[in-house]
């Protein structure tokens, strides 16, 4: 019986956060160890449709834990950056978001 009660407190977010991005979401949620240490779980769920005509959502996982929050913070800020600079202007773009004030450091506190 412990056990089932440590498996369900693993399992249960500390806090989350959805992002709708077209037909995508986007899900950050953060999650605790049996140890007590944070780690952020980043999910992309997008509707599907299968041949049947049912539908069904496809996810895919990123783990974080706090010990690569600053490189992967790091290089995904490159990367959008980097983005934001060379890739070509497209009419009618959805202009870019304003920082959202996001920081890794403050997960592990």
């Amino acid at each position: 019986m412990a056990e089932e009660n440590v498996q369900r407190h693993s399992e249960e977010g500390l806090y989350s956060k959805s992002v709708r991005a077209g037909k995508r979401t986007y899900f950050f949620d953060v999650r605790s160890t049996r140890g007590g240490d944070y780690y952020l779980t980043i999910t992309e769920s997008k509707k599907r449709f299968s041949d049947d005509g049912k539908f069904f959502f496809e996810k895919h996982k990123v783990f974080l834990y706090k010990e690569d929050f600053d490189k992967f913070n790091e290089n995904l800020a490159d990367a959008i950056n980097y983005i934001r600079q060379n890739s070509p202007i497209i009419e009618n773009a959805v202009p870019a978001a304003a920082d959202s004030g996001i920081s890794f450091e403050d997960l592990g506190k």
